[in-house]
């Protein structure tokens, strides 16, 4: 895996829990975020009997992870990994994304989708090292989140037990909101953030970051002035566009070029860094949806990918220069089923390692560079070439005739048109008996 190793902290100090401790029940590795929730989580499961080691995976998010990493010994666990996994997201996650062109329900770039499996790899890999026989995370249960969290957990350790305390009653009832959670916190010592929450949940990382519940469950509300962090408002972004180019081996970003300052970035972790910032300045990424989740319920959410949204259209653009027509309209079918199985949670199945392959293959042919321009919201195709295009000059021409009889194209008229006059006769026929 192309990541740092994990850097463990080892604790001694216990927070105030409850007098009555349960019975020993063995070791368990939250997914913890350092926020409230996966916090009063820690406590809760130590109350349970279980040792608790934290980990933090950084996915790119913006995050004080010294002070996550002081807090989680604080509450008493055990041992707190953090671990640097983003260019191991952007290379094996965000890139085989790119080559699919992968797009849930038409909208939907995947940004959490695609983290949840990379998280997990991690998750795994240290309960395998500490020989810990449990995992667990603090996503809700109507979510989608604990059905990504999971089925990746179960594919890479089957013998893996999770612990999902949202989903326990007598963790779910005895916190059925906020409240009590902040009273929960105050009980046990647990930080309490002294500014003012937002009326909204937030999740990021490199890729994305997603907004909904709170004053957004209301679909009719129209998002806040101050919601957005990632991008700017396009009215108010730069009135000179951004003219980049983007070089593609085998349908990956290889280089970035910005033709206005002669910026260049080649390695992955630093040209998507770079792609999200040109993107932001110019408020390129956002949307605001109602997508069908997995577990049967429509949700909305409000995204915004700034790089995600400059790659799919510029490799959507090589794809179409370079890729034989009937090989991409099997592979745009490759790619839809792609995009559902990843929103699912299903990255590390068999059908998805079987898709990757194909997608992968069809990819060989995707060589080139696109010129486009970033400017008010949006991104504007310039130009493209490649060594490997399948676009004739001289053949579509209007001034050339070419290796092309334009009277051939009589004959293949002639035989298109059959079936449709076939069709077109038998409807007159029935037409005709039904006014008899």
């Amino acid at each position: 895996m192309l990541q740092a190793p994990a850097q463990s902290t080892e604790g001694s100090r216990t927070p105030a829990v409850s007098d009555t401790m349960a019975q020993p029940k063995g070791t368990v590795v939250l997914a913890y975020s350092g926020g409230l929730d996966t916090s009063c989580i820690l406590v809760w499961l130590k109350e349970q009997g279980y040792d608790v080691i934290a980990y933090l995976a950084n996915i790119g998010q913006k995050e004080d992870f010294e002070a996550a990493r002081k807090k989680a010994l604080a509450l008493g666990a055990k041992k707190v990994y953090i671990e640097d996994v983003s260019r191991e997201f952007v290379e094996s996650f965000i890139w085989p994304a790119v080559q699919a062109n992968a797009l849930y329900e038409d909208r939907y770039l995947l940004g959490t989708a695609l983290a949840r499996p990379c998280i997990a790899r991690g998750l795994v890999g240290i309960a395998q090292q500490e020989r810990a026989a449990y995992i667990a995370h603090g996503a809700t249960g109507k979510g989608n989140d604990q059905v990504r969290f999971e089925l990746s957990c179960y594919a890479l350790c089957p013998k893996i037990k999770v612990v999902a305390p949202w989903r326990l009653p007598e963790f779910y009832q005895r916190f059925p909101g906020r409240r009590e959670l902040m009273d929960y916190a105050k009980k046990h010592g647990i930080p309490v953030p002294v500014t003012p929450q937002t009326p909204w949940s937030m999740d990021e990382n490199l890729m994305h970051i997603s907004y909904e519940a709170g004053i957004l469950e209301n679909p009719k509300n129209q998002a806040p002035p101050g919601l957005y962090t990632k991008t700017c408002d396009p009215a108010k972004s730069p009135d000179t566009p951004d003219v980049l180019e983007i070089k593609f081996e085998r349908g990956v970003p290889v280089k970035v070029t910005n033709t206005g300052d002669g910026a260049t970035r080649s390695s992955a972790l630093e040209l998507f860094v770079y792609l999200n910032d040109i993107a932001g300045k110019h408020g390129v990424g956002r949307i605001d949806i109602v997508e069908n989740r997995f577990v049967g319920m429509k949700s909305r959410g409000i995204y915004e990918t700034p790089a995600g949204t400059i790659l799919y259209h510029a490799h959507l653009d090589i794809e179409a220069f370079t890729m034989d027509r009937e090989v991409r309209k099997i592979k745009q079918g490759l790619s839809l089923k792609f995009s559902e199985l990843v929103y699912n949670g299903f990255w590390h199945s068999p059908e998805c390692e079987f898709l990757r392959e194909c997608i992968g293959r069809s990819q060989e042919p995707v060589v080139g560079t696109v010129r486009l321009s970033v400017f008010k919201g949006h991104v504007y195709i310039l130009g493209r070439e490649s060594p490997r295009s399948l676009y004739n000059e001289e053949l579509v021409s209007m001034n050339v005739q070419g290796d092309y009889e334009p009277a051939d194209a009589t004959g293949f008229i002639n035989i298109n048109s059959l079936r449709l006059k076939e069709y077109h006769r038998l409807q007159s026929k029935v037409t005709v008996k039904q006014d008899e």
